[in-house]
């Protein structure tokens, strides 16, 4: 006799990861879930009365390989926290505001411990920034991930009043790019990390670069998420662009917000490059422009404003706590 489990796949193991996830679920509910965690699909009743033309905006994405690191230093707490502030990122750039958050958890054998871990990342940066964790997939699937290694995805959806979609249309020659910083790599660069650093280094030692912390604390630091330091911008009525900065670093994601006839310029020393990108091009020998396409270099969100607006734009983030660099232009191209 051959049984489900025998094959790889624990019933049992499954039904207890529903039961702990529930409670951490059930925390980010927001007034338009209408059904609890169990039911063939999500339901969402969203509250449009505030808005004259509401746009959906979706986007959908995973770590990465991120996750190697994670499996190594066996911490599981912050990728699912990765995830969700990388796709509210996502939107938030193009004007919208969350509304919910699907996941998507792979693994080849499956650990209720591990999953209730990551799966409370994801309850505690829906519950962060808003957004209600209405739904998922966990699937155990041996023989496609190796044992104790799983894979993440996401997807979030918000709104957006259609007369305030940020798309780079209002951008113009002579905007100015202002910079907030990155908390590291966020979820971009791993493989070449992961190359260069584990080549001469261990989890748990500390390099001068990182000041004082280990490699796993520098590597598994938190993708922020932008979503409050946006709508500060945007309801001052400043912001006439933004840019995440992902993979592709700046060089790749800004001509994403600027229209045709228009490119920009960045100062790289308009802003202290953090010690762990320093370590990876020392160590590897990592030629400046592999360096600037591959990492934020310490820049995570760059906002577009008026040449006019850009005391402005500066002291409301700095209001905020935050430390802002003016860190290049749009330019005729």
């Amino acid at each position: 006799m051959t049984t489900y489990r025998d094959a790889g796949v624990d019933i049992d193991a499954g039904e207890e990861t529903v039961r702990r996830i529930k409670p951490l679920v059930k925390k980010t509910f927001t007034p338009g879930v209408l059904h609890g965690i169990g039911a063939f699909g999500a339901f969402f009743q969203p509250d449009f009365s505030s808005y004259q033309t509401p746009v959906l905006v979706s986007s959908v994405d995973g770590v990465g390989t991120k996750l190697k690191v994670a499996f190594l230093a066996g911490r599981h707490e912050t990728v699912g926290q990765d995830l969700v502030n990388h796709c509210v990122n996502d939107i938030a750039v193009c004007g919208a505001v969350p509304l919910f958050f699907l996941d998507y958890y792979a693994t080849g054998r499956l650990d209720p411990d591990v999953a209730e871990r990551v799966i409370a990342g994801f309850a505690t940066a829906c519950e962060q920034n808003g957004a209600a964790l209405i739904g998922g997939e966990t699937a155990e699937m041996p023989g496609l991930y190796d044992g104790g290694e799983y894979d993440l995805a996401g997807t979030i959806v918000g709104v957006v009043e259609r007369s305030a979609i940020l798309d780079g249309t209002k951008v113009q020659p002579g905007d100015v790019l202002l910079g907030l910083p990155s908390t590291g790599l966020h979820t971009n660069g791993y493989s070449l990390a992961r190359k260069v650093l584990f080549a001469r280094l261990g989890l748990d030692d500390r390099p001068a670069e990182l000041g004082g912390q280990t490699v796993a604390e520098a590597l598994l630091a938190v993708h922020r998420s932008y979503l409050a330091a946006i709508r500060a911008l945007v309801d001052a009525g400043v912001a006439r662009g933004f840019v995440h900065v992902t993979g592709g670093g700046i060089p790749g994601n800004t001509p994403r917000v600027l229209p045709e006839g228009t490119t920009f310029e960045v100062d790289y020393d308009a802003w202290p490059r953090p010690g762990v990108f320093q370590l990876i091009q020392r160590l590897g020998n990592v030629p400046e422009d592999d360096m600037r396409r591959t990492f934020n270099l310490g820049i995570g969100l760059v906002a577009v404003v008026a040449e006019a607006d850009a005391e402005r734009a500066t002291q409301v983030w700095e209001a905020m706590g935050e430390t802002v660099y003016r860190i290049g232009r749009v330019v005729a191209a």
